[in-house]
């Protein structure tokens, strides 16, 4: 089954960096951004999460939540929020469960090894909890004004 705009977004549980449980549930009402990214304190992941920072402001103004996503586990999320200073909520999800039932994880190749990982995917979830758009071609640097313009475009 492919995840198509429209659909209602695959509710989830997640630890934070906090270890906190933060359920999707919880943001009905509002404008979800999800983003799915590899790895904590890599370079493309810094400049995505960077974006989302540099744009909160924005975001906060609009109403809009972000949560990123990665494998990596809290102690990880923490650092990487301490160290880039991210006032935005990164979720662990160690068994790539919830990456998986957003079609976000799957075979991938780096400097011609094959592995299985997260892929860079992000989607916006409108307040009623469904998908309004899927991204799955990111560009890093520029994600975070793409969704900002995405989302004034789908609130006219």
């Amino acid at each position: 089954m492919t995840l198509d705009i429209g659909d209602y977004a695959p509710e989830f549980t997640l630890p934070n960096a906090d270890g906190e449980s933060i359920d999707l549930k919880r943001f009905r009402g509002q404008w979800v951004v999800l983003y799915f990214y590899p790895r904590d304190n890599t370079p493309g992941c810094t400049k995505e999460a960077c974006g989302f920072r540099d744009q909160y402001e924005t975001y906060q103004t609009e109403q809009v939540v972000i949560l990123g996503v990665s494998g990596d586990d809290a102690k990880s999320h923490q650092k990487f929020i301490n160290k880039q200073n991210l006032p935005f909520q990164l979720l662990s999800d160690l068994d790539f469960n919830v990456a998986k039932s957003y079609e976000a994880y799957g075979p991938k190749k780096f400097m011609g090894k094959e592995y299985e990982g997260i892929y860079r995917h992000s989607f916006l979830i409108d307040p009623d909890g469904k998908l309004a758009k899927i991204y799955r071609k990111v560009k890093a640097a520029d994600h975070a004004t793409d969704v900002l313009q995405d989302l004034e475009l789908l609130r006219k």
